[in-house]
């Protein structure tokens, strides 16, 4: 009885016809837009687009009172915590080759990429920090060329020039200043660097398939180092509690739910159903988003050579994008 009541509920035919017919018949029904679907696709893309845009100048207001090292580590365990215990109700079980592998990226994504970018913030605006970032795809290109991964096309290569004339323009004004403000602007790109190493070095890496899993064991590695070196930097033992701000406080809350769980749960998710290209169009948001934020919340100053940089970089990104197009086009054929 329960077979017969199983049968008359699969599509007509299938209980006769041949197995390969039965596949493509319960794919097709599984791959019917579901309800909802495009309404998750739309908050999913809002939360890199806005959420990780916003966390520059959250990143500012936290840094303030807490210092940077600290904020990074506090923020990444507790969202890697967060995010390992989902998955860990789900059935995910972690082997050592998964926390091997997490080790490297933790370090590479997060405490080069999320110290370097937090201790530069305490010298850089928000908005310059968030163009600065955005020479990430340079660094993933040129470090996958290095490697033999990837090939430079002449839009690459003009996209790397445009790249780097942005780069000049922010960093011309900052050696007008000196000092910490000219070391924040090099700590910001050796952030990008670090996060730029970390997705050409991932593939290689043997994380969890899951993707939940494969979040949140990179930031519970590089949370805890991150943590282990603000200690040892005796950040902890300097930190006077009595005197950190609400605004940090809260900078720190934002980072660590709105940052780094959700978004990052967002992207991980997007990944699964967008092509890899459509979901690194985040890249052309962040800069916008931080930039505007940080001139109408923070009364950071919008300048011209601001405004050129923005273009410049944002113009590489695009060209480096449509040489990436040409060689997928080239090895189809």
């Amino acid at each position: 009885m329960e077979n017969q009541m199983e049968a008359s509920q699969l599509p007509a035919g299938s209980v006769t016809s041949p197995i390969w017919v039965r596949e493509l018949e319960m794919a097709a029904v599984a791959s019917q837009p579901r309800p909802g679907h495009k309404i998750r696709l739309m908050l999913a893309f809002a939360s890199i687009y806005l959420l990780w845009g916003s966390t520059y100048l959250a990143i500012r207001y936290a840094v303030a009172t807490i210092p940077p090292i600290a904020t990074a580590g506090i923020r990444d365990a507790t969202a890697g915590i967060i995010l390992f215990a989902v998955a860990w109700i789900r059935g995910f079980r972690p082997r050592r080759e998964h926390w091997q592998a997490g080790l490297v990226a933790g370090a590479l994504f997060f405490v080069v990429g999320h110290s370097g970018l937090n201790w530069a913030e305490q010298y850089v605006s928000s908005g310059s920090s968030a163009l600065l970032i955005t020479t990430e795809p340079i660094f993933i290109l040129v470090l996958g060329w290095l490697l033999g991964q990837q090939r430079i096309t002449l839009w690459s290569a003009l996209g790397l020039g445009l790249g780097a004339m942005g780069v000049a323009l922010l960093t011309g004004a900052e050696f007008s200043i000196g000092g910490k403000s000219l070391l924040g602007v090099a700590a910001v790109l050796l952030s990008a660097l670090g996060w730029g190493a970390g997705v050409v070095v991932s593939p290689r890496l043997r994380l969890p398939s899951d993707a939940l899993a494969r979040t949140a064991i990179p930031l519970v590695c590089g949370g805890t180092m991150l943590m282990v070196a603000a200690g040892s930097a005796g950040e902890f033992a300097r930190m006077q509690w009595s005197s950190i701000s609400v605004a940090s406080l809260l900078g720190l809350g934002y980072l660590t739910i709105f940052g780094s769980v959700v978004a990052f749960t967002a992207y991980t998710w997007l990944l699964q159903q967008c092509s890899p290209a459509l979901v690194a169009t985040h890249t052309y948001a962040n800069p916008v988003v931080a930039v505007l934020l940080g001139w109408l919340l923070a009364s950071e100053p919008l300048t011209t050579r601001a405004v050129f940089a923005l273009i410049a970089v944002l113009g590489a990104v695009v060209l480096i994008r449509r040489g990436e197009r040409t060689i997928a086009v080239s090895d189809s054929k």
